[in-house]
């Protein structure tokens, strides 16, 4: 029997904030996969080593967590006053599938580096030395993304001493400013709604077999349900293997994510849910404490406004995903979310909270306009870094 051989396709393997993905140039992928659709899906799948029911991914670049699970297609921007178009793919370890329901705000700080490394931005728009400032279309959410990426002799500098709690060795700092980032817009997913689909900063959720608790449902950087950790059992101090060690807990954060995303109009049935694991993410907060992060730091409640642990693809992620710090940030701006709350209150610009990791400060502009809240940007800053470059081989019947 005759198989096919192996495709190459030209790929880079990075770094972005506490994530790792696979990284394209739309025009390199085979010709069916450079339009949305199963052809595509199957690709992704089969690069990243999904479906695995080992849950391991050891026949794929995925490294066997949602941080490590990823992919992203890159092109030259059409759209006046960008540089480059942004898809983002959420691929699943033990499922068939892709979600491109969501950005991920980690891998956003690489989008800037590998766009200058691959050619997509015009030289005139680079300087030798300096910073070099990439305009970023985000294609799964219609927003606009602006990355600040420090150049040095002509080529991107990666190397420095910025340093990001859950990454364990510095880096160069990219910054990153989230224009708009609860805008209503037009994406490839469809128009999204209001930065608070309900009309409310906090919402009553009925969820079967977890009771009545409070949310925050916010559409802003990535859609996202903020409950209370006293309310679900838990102190906001919770490292990884609290949660994800417990069926029981994993299973009532699900509840929650199917019951608040229903609330938030992104699905139409509670069973929808299990086809959309990127979004919305679910995170609990609590006021300040002192705890021990997951690398042995002890991180002071005197330096953090408030504690959050966040899920993401099921599982409790091990620093915070960067589309939720913007989340996070948002609804901290904002006086009256569960946020704000749990932060202190009152009106704010910034917000540095603690997370499995250790901490991250996270910026927001938020105003009151004809008794709306409006936010212009969130902003935050993250590393890259390439780790390989080349060709990632696949079997011929991958695509």
């Amino acid at each position: 029997m005759a198989y096919a051989p192996q495709l190459k396709i030209p790929a880079t393997y990075m770094r972005g904030g506490t994530s790792k993905g696979v990284f394209f140039r739309l025009h390199d992928l085979p010709a069916a996969a450079q339009v949305p659709g199963k052809a595509r899906d199957a690709l992704l799948l089969r690069v990243i080593g999904s479906p695995d029911p080992y849950g391991k991914q050891i026949d794929g670049m995925g490294a066997a967590t949602s941080s490590t699970s990823k992919a992203v297609i890159l092109s030259k921007s059409e759209r006046p006053g960008h540089d480059v178009d942004y898809l983002f793919g959420q691929v699943s370890i033990d499922q068939p599938f892709v979600d491109w329901s969501g950005n991920c705000g980690n891998l956003s700080a690489a989008v800037g580096p590998f766009a200058i490394g691959n050619g997509l931005i015009d030289a005139v728009r680079v300087p030798r030395d300096g910073m070099a400032v990439v305009r970023i279309w985000q294609a799964n959410i219609g927003k606009t993304i602006v990355a600040h990426v420090p150049m040095t002799n002509g080529a991107v500098q990666e190397t420095g001493n910025f340093e990001l709690d859950g990454v364990t060795f510095p880096a160069a700092e990219v910054l990153l400013e989230f224009m708009d980032p609860a805008a209503e817009e037009e994406g490839t997913e469809g128009a999204r709604g209001a930065m608070f689909p309900t009309g409310h900063l906090v919402d009553t959720l009925d969820v079967p077999g977890v009771g009545t608790l409070q949310a925050t449902l916010i559409n802003a950087g990535i859609p996202t349900i903020f409950v209370n950790a006293q309310a679900v059992g838990c102190t906001g101090t919770e490292l990884q293997d609290a949660i994800n060690s417990d069926p029981a807990a994993l299973a009532k954060f699900e509840a929650i994510r199917a019951h608040g995303a229903l609330r938030m109009s992104l699905i139409a049935h509670i069973g929808e849910a299990a086809g959309r694991q990127h979004t919305p993410k679910v995170a609990f907060v609590a006021p300040p404490a002192n705890y021990t992060a997951s690398s042995g730091k002890q991180v002071d409640a005197s330096d953090i406004d408030l504690l959050v642990r966040a899920l993401s693809m099921g599982k409790l992620h091990h620093a915070m995903m960067g589309a939720a710090a913007v989340a996070i940030g948002t609804a901290a701006a904002i006086p009256g979310t569960l946020v704000n709350l749990a932060a202190g209150g009152g009106e704010r610009a910034a917000v540095r909270f603690g997370h499995p990791s250790g901490t991250l400060r996270v910026g927001a502009q938020a105003e009151h306009i004809d008794g709306q809240w409006q936010v212009t940007k969130a902003v935050m800053s993250r590393s890259a870094r390439v780790l390989m470059e080349g060709w990632v081989r696949v079997p011929g019947d991958a695509a």
